[in-house]
């Protein structure tokens, strides 16, 4: 069939480029309103990406999908992906229906991961930040993915969301848009404008980890590298988009 040729053709690919295993990260969870819908979509992407992780243990893995934005649904799917389907983190949209993973309506998935010392990968829901500034001018893949990813790091750093669930590793994709460039910048007018945080936005940026798609710029990735550190850098493909 077509998809075991496909699966067939990954391997071979990841061979070539001497990729021992991917971690699968579904980048468009499907978020909806009706809870019942969105739990049997999520079921039904679950029990895929698991399946075929089970059939080649040692070259792939895959990150659990949750059916947000309701709670209790999302927190039973996180359990049932790490204890029944060996899901090995959890995968979530910047933006669920409008609305800021940062929002604390999400805070009870935070402590569940913070209490499983789970990694969390983040992605873009291709929302442009919400903003005609970027949509309307079409901007919303080329520039608004990366919008995306600097709001989820700014919205942490004001909720202090990595300072009170320490046990969470967060990865966040693109080097983190143009969050090295903003270090200064935020530890020096950030404190004014978010008084009484337990810590320097830069400190906190810092404890995120982040993917080196980048789309080959060695501005890009030298100007991290140097803001988060080698140990901060992780290896991320972007496959198949690129």
């Amino acid at each position: 069939s077509d998809s075991i040729a496909d699966i067939v053709g990954r391997l071979e690919l990841m061979d070539a480029a001497g990729v021992e295993k991917q971690v699968l990260s579904p980048h468009r969870p499907p978020y909806l309103p009706n809870e019942k819908e969105g739990v049997e979509a999520i079921h039904l992407l679950n029990d895929g990406y698991a399946e075929l992780a089970h059939k080649h243990p040692d070259r792939i893995s895959s990150y659990v999908m949750l059916p947000l934005p309701h709670i209790d649904a999302s927190l039973k799917e996180m359990a049932r992906g790490f204890d029944e389907l060996g899901c090995v983190g959890v995968i979530m949209n910047i933006v669920c229906l409008g609305d800021s993973i940062g929002h604390e309506k999400f805070e009870p998935i935070y402590a569940e991961m913070n209490r499983r010392k789970a990694i969390l990968f983040v992605h873009p829901a291709g929302s442009g930040i919400q903003s005609p500034l970027i949509n309307d001018w079409n901007y919303r893949a080329s520039v608004g993915t990366s919008m995306e990813d600097a709001v989820f790091v700014l919205h942490m750093i004001a909720r202090q969301i990595p300072h009170r669930y320490p046990n969470i590793k967060f990865i966040v994709p693109h080097l983190g848009g143009p969050i090295p460039m903003l270090l200064h910048r935020l530890d020096q007018q950030g404190q004014r404008d978010i008084p009484n945080r337990a810590e320097a936005p830069s400190v906190t940026a810092k404890k995120f980890y982040y993917d080196t798609v980048c789309y080959g710029s060695k501005a890009a990735f030298t100007c991290a590298l140097e803001a988060f550190g080698a140990d901060h850098i992780v290896t991320g493909s972007d496959y198949p988009v690129l």
